[in-house]
């Protein structure tokens, strides 16, 4: 992501019956366009900023040669979650059953890529990003009501920087 460009996001609703056909649904997209796609649990992004912090910090991992995950989409969801191990960060994804949704796309042909999710993919578009659940990213993030106090109860700042902490915690 250059200076100039921002992921777009995708936001609706997806009934997933199998989470492996879902993904290889979502990479045959990015496949046909060059887009770098990623799904995430509507219940677990706090804000753009949130996906757009992660983002940042994959693309610089991946120029230095510091990036864990060999796939870009992969390393997004790596930062964004604040985890180093893969099966740890795919709690912020889909699961079977019925999921809302946040889908960033981003890169070569990131329009056409966002269009062929809506169409292809969800099964509705309606607004999630936001729609998240305070309780469920607390204890994901591991924020306690003290930490909150001292931010003055701004979940999205603490959600920002465990997703900064990620690079120190190598």
């Amino acid at each position: 992501m250059s200076a100039d460009e921002t992921p777009l996001f995708v936001e609706g609703t997806v009934e997933v019956s199998d989470v492996d056909a879902f993904v290889a649904d979502i990479a045959d997209i990015s496949a046909q366009t060059g887009a770098t796609i990623q799904a995430f649990d509507a219940r677990y992004v706090v804000s753009e900023r949130h996906l757009e912090r992660a983002v940042d910090l994959a693309d610089r991992a991946i120029e230095r040669g510091e990036n864990v995950a060999r796939d870009r989409a992969v390393e997004i969801l790596l930062y964004a979650a604040g985890r180093r191990q893969i099966t740890d960060a795919l709690e912020l994804g889909v699961t079977s059953g019925a999921n809302r949704v946040v889908v960033l796309v981003d890169g070569r042909d990131a329009t056409a890529a966002a269009e062929a999710v809506r169409s292809q993919v969800l099964d509705t578009v309606e607004p999630t990003l936001g729609d998240y659940d305070a309780e469920r990213v607390k204890a994901y993030y591991d924020i306690s009501e003290a930490e909150l106090g001292v931010v003055d109860g701004d979940l999205e700042a603490l959600v920002c920087e465990r997703v900064a902490l990620l690079v120190v915690e190598k």
